[in-house]
């Protein structure tokens, strides 16, 4: 069924196919989504205000979720980015983010009634969106009288003890972050980055004075606050409200944790807080309407409004760069952000970003966006696209969303790829992607896609079977494991958990035979390659075949990664005997999907320097 149809379906209050669109903030563009209803009269709106960070990326789908049902009750729903998020335009980096945050719900609040018509908005935050909402309230001239609030921050000091908590648990056992020289003044003294997604001193300071229990007037008339049944924190909170005059509705249920703190390829959408916080919405609503439609089917996107205007080079600000949403394909409707150079720009080069796990377009710590706009700034048009079923792309009819290695993948990159030639006269292709995204980049390239190099940042594998599971043991966990194993023959607590009966031998035995069995099958696969035969899933010969073909290829790994290992016992003297066309770049002081401001800093020199044409910059690679 295509867009229009699905759009124009029966009912006062079936909800239509969502709209991306810029709206403006101050002097800012924001990017959201218009979940509107086909409703003449809509009687009330809602903004959804989005947590910080990496539980933004994990409760993307769930976020969409509560959006789709608040339609398909009739109620127009705005999502957003906030400034210097997502899709929206980058902020002041020292500024205080939370005041900045603030007054992009209000625009928000703005926007949706302009768009919608309606009168009365309820906002509905999630963790510190639910603080910002609570803040956001009160300046909307009476617009907001309600609000739905999901694990709320109300003291900006616990919360920021909660981040130098996270911080500190993902520091552990880390080596120290190198001293790099970094261009970005997002890294000046006192700010905190946690897992990649930056807060300045600013904000810390101003979090720091925030304690909503103390308000000393209600936040809002109507109140639903929703905690998590195992992190129920919010109660006392509620008996203050509840002194201040607000009607006040408290629940503890389950799905928080699997929302907001799950990475995004096993997040799970909290369908009784949907339904929970639907029915207290339709109590919102003046005059009887229907109950809730708890899980509505996924819409494909309608189209999008506007674009996002980018300054250029400092050297040449008049040179500006513009962003906006595409939508194509067949079987389902994809989505991403293009980013293109300047008008002038007539060298047709590309690059397409293709999703890291289920995260979506955005990449791990915003990377994604990051890389678009400096390449843009290059002269290359970069999509960051959304494959099928995930982000905010369809879902193909009889496949799940989330899959992180979906069978049709490669019809979506040809698709995008099409896009991209059609539409940009593009003759040069640069197909890039962090850990599942630098597997299909490659199966990309061995599927004879028309690219010129591919930049694979660590894959941790490099053949997939349809119906294993992301939960199945590995290839590259047979790699990593037999490592530790051999490292703590002389542990004595690992002895002791033997003979305590706390191992679990069958498991470890099952990883050391089948690294024996990968290790003797990787002699005998490069034996047959010196022989000339073709054996199946021989990652050797594919190179060999790939680079064969004039195709550049390009792993970047951060030191430690399973799929170094991995490159060497499945792709053999292949790589050496490829030579320069296959390229290998090993970063210290990296995670897996470099979270750390410093380490980002030299993975950019690097992917630069092997899209640019240029040697890599001195100290940032190591050969393979």
């Amino acid at each position: 069924m295509n867009v229009d149809a699905q759009a124009g379906c029966a009912g006062s209050n079936t909800p239509r196919a969502a709209e991306a669109l810029y709206f403006d903030s101050d002097d800012r563009k924001l990017f959201g989504w218009l979940h509107s209803v086909s409703a003449k009269t809509p009687r009330i709106g809602l903004v959804i205000c989005k947590p910080f960070g990496y539980e933004a990326m994990c409760s993307h789908r769930g976020t969409r979720a509560f959006a789709e049902a608040a339609a398909a009750l009739g109620v127009p729903t705005l999502r957003f980015d906030y400034s210097g998020t997502g899709d929206s335009a980058d902020s002041d980096p020292l500024a205080d983010q939370l005041a900045t945050w603030t007054r992009d719900v209000v625009a928000a609040v703005a926007e949706l009634r302009r768009l919608s018509g309606v009168e009365r908005v309820c906002l509905l935050g999630f963790r510190l969106g639910a603080l910002i909402a609570t803040l956001a309230a009160g300046e909307c001239n009476g617009a907001v009288d309600a609000l739905a609030l999901v694990a709320p921050v109300f003291n900006g000091r616990r919360y920021i003890r909660e981040l130098r908590t996270t911080r500190l648990a993902a520091m552990m056992g880390a080596e120290q972050e190198p001293v790099v020289p970094v261009d970005n003044q997002a890294a000046a003294s006192g700010s905190m980055e946690v897992s990649g997604y930056l807060l300045s001193a600013a904000t810390l300071a101003a979090l720091s004075g925030i304690d909503l229990t103390k308000l000393e007037r209600r936040p809002a008339s109507d109140m639903l606050i929703i905690d998590g049944s195992s992190l129920a924190v919010s109660r006392g909170w509620v008996d203050a409200l509840t002194r201040l005059g607000t009607r006040t509705e408290y629940q503890a249920l389950p799905g928080l944790v699997q929302m907001l703190m799950t990475a995004p390829q096993f997040a799970k959408i909290p369908q009784e807080m949907i339904q929970a916080t639907g029915e207290w919405l339709t109590r919102q609503l003046p005059g009887p309407v229907g109950g809730p439609i708890l899980a509505p089917e996924r819409q494909p996107p309608k189209g999008a409004a506007g674009q996002l205007t980018l300054p250029g080079e400092p050297s040449a600000p008049h040179a500006s760069l513009s962003e906006r949403p595409v939508f194509f394909g067949s079987e389902a409707v994809l989505f991403g952000i293009v980013t293109e150079p300047h008008q002038r720009e007539k060298r047709r080069r590309a690059v397409l970003l293709l999703n890291a796990g289920a995260d979506s377009h955005i990449g791990a710590s915003r990377m994604y966006v990051e890389l678009a706009r400096r390449w843009a700034r290059s002269g290359y048009v970069v999509l960051r696209m959304d494959l099928a079923g995930l982000g905010d792309s369809g879902t193909r009819p009889g496949r799940f969303d989330d899959e992180v290695f979906p069978p049709a993948a490669m019809q979506d990159i040809r698709a995008a790829i099409d896009h991209l030639r059609g539409h940009y006269g593009v003759r040069d292709t640069t197909i890039a992607g962090l850990c599942s995204g630098a597997y299909h980049a490659l199966r990309a390239a061995a599927a004879e896609i028309p690219v010129n190099r591919i930049l694979m940042i660590n894959p941790q594998n490099y053949f997939w079977k349809e119906g294993q599971s992301v939960t199945d043991v590995q290839v590259a966990e047979l790699v990593r494991n037999p490592g530790l194993y051999r490292s703590r023959v002389f542990s004595l607590g690992a002895w002791k958990k033997l003979f305590t009966g706390r191992l679990n031998i069958a498991y470890i035995s099952t990883i050391l035979g089948h690294r024996l069995l990968l290790g003797f099958e990787s002699t005998m696969r490069d034996l047959a390659r010196r022989l000339r035969l073709h054996l199946p899933h021989d990652l050797g010969w594919e190179l060999e075949r790939i680079a064969a073909r004039g195709v550049r290829v390009v792993f970047v790994f951060a030191r430690g990664e399973p799929g170094i290992e991995l490159l060497r016992i499945q792709a053999g003297s292949s790589v050496k005997r490829v030579g320069d066309r296959c390229r290998v770049h090993i970063l210290d002081n990296g995670d897996h999907v470099f979270s750390k401001s410093g380490t980002r800093v030299i993975l950019e020199g690097v992917l630069d320097s092997e899209l640019f044409g240029r040697n890599p910059w001195e100290g940032a690679p190591s050969s393979l």
